[in-house]
């Protein structure tokens, strides 16, 4: 079995948005569709980047649909 390009860099994934980034990448123009449901969770947003960010707290309670479509254009 060969390891093409792709299958490497989700080997090397090393945070939750390169894995979304990844699976999105991976599944667009496949008529694929992710859905993530939450339930009761919190987020903690920074307004800047830095140590001295303040923070605002997100509560996410519900479900989140990503569909992909391939366009023809």
């Amino acid at each position: 079995m060969s390891t093409t390009d792709t299958d490497a860099e989700i080997d090397e994934t090393q945070t939750w948005p390169e894995l979304a980034i990844g699976l999105y990448e991976r599944l667009t123009g496949r008529g694929a569709e992710i859905t993530y449901e939450f339930e009761d969770m919190e987020v903690d947003v920074p307004d800047k980047v830095g140590e001295d960010a303040d923070h605002a707290r997100w509560r996410l309670d519900g479900t989140l649909t990503v569909r992909t479509s391939q366009n023809d254009d």
